[in-house]
């Protein structure tokens, strides 16, 4: 294979563009005995890929069987189910006070308005008396 040619590969292989002939172009490139001098730090690489490829796994490996124990998500769910109706009846009781706090405001505001426009009728009560009185008098 050409210099040339395998810098092209070569590019095309850090950007993974291609293909896998390509890549066993450059696989047997690396592994003879004619790389070029500013090429060798890639035959580490490819050296390694092929080793790689070869080696296999033959030792056991150790499965646990481990079953889940639902008694604590039981005990969590519990807990935040207590916690979920003591703050929760704490806010609904907050609601309901603050409800109950607005609807007092609107009747008495409606009692005063009502209260004012009655002493108004009362002072003319009041002049209407003392005109009466005036005339009872004379």
């Amino acid at each position: 294979m050409e210099l040339a040619s395998v810098k092209i590969v070569l590019g095309k292989y850090l950007e993974g563009e291609t293909t896998v002939a390509e890549e066993a172009q450059l696989r047997e490139y690396f592994s003879g005995d004619q790389v070029a001098p500013e090429l060798e730090a890639y035959r580490p690489l490819f050296a390694y890929f092929s080793e790689a490829r070869d080696e296999r796994f033959t030792g056991q490996v150790p499965l646990k069987t481990r079953r889940f124990d639902y008694r604590w998500l039981s005990v969590a769910a519990v807990g935040v189910l207590m916690f979920g109706l003591y703050f929760g009846n704490r806010y609904r009781e907050q609601r309901e006070a603050e409800f109950a706090y607005n609807e007092t405001r609107k009747a008495l505001g409606m009692i005063a308005q009502n209260l004012d426009r009655g002493t108004e009728k009362v002072a003319y009560i009041a002049e209407f008396d003392e005109a009466k009185q005036k005339i009872y008098k004379n």
